[in-house]
């Protein structure tokens, strides 16, 4: 059988070997040093829009307001921010490391409709909660269709 024919999961064992190889390639090396925890590190972003603003939700646990840095730059969203690993305790084995430790860096693109003056944020429990008002031009307005 063509090696492209054979199923996803036979592909992936001949590449890696089983699962949890492709786990740890996936996840990078996980011995405790402070190396294996600085990984690549996106948090999770949710993004909504309502008529008057756009609203953005990120998780950030484990982190304090000030280690993240909001800015509004030309209609963009920058979320910035470093997420430092515990000092380590002498005596202690790591058997597993799946916290993700570093800088990271996310960009929304709002267009220039946004009220940079305006923007509001709230970290709460672990949640960065940003509200970037639109400008009045931006709002939808209802448009009268006259009759003959």
């Amino acid at each position: 059988m063509s090696t492209l024919l054979a199923p996803f999961e036979t592909r992936l064992r001949n590449l890696f070997g089983d699962f949890d190889a492709f786990n740890r390639a996936l996840a990078g090396p996980s011995n405790g040093s402070e190396n294996a925890a600085m990984t690549v590190w996106l948090p999770h972003v949710n993004l909504s829009e309502t008529e008057n603003a756009y609203l953005v939700a990120v998780d950030l646990p484990g982190m304090t307001r000030d280690e993240i840095n909001v800015e509004v730059v030309q209609g963009d969203l920058w979320i910035t921010g470093e997420r430092r690993q515990e000092s380590e305790e002498s005596g202690k084995t790591f058997h597993r490391v799946e916290c993700a430790y570093g800088t990271f860096r996310r960009m929304i693109r709002l267009g220039d409709a946004v009220d940079s003056a305006r923007v509001d944020a709230e970290y709460k429990e672990g949640v960065l909660r940003i509200t970037v008002p639109k400008v009045e031009a931006a709002k939808p307005h209802r448009i009268e269709i006259r009759c003959c």
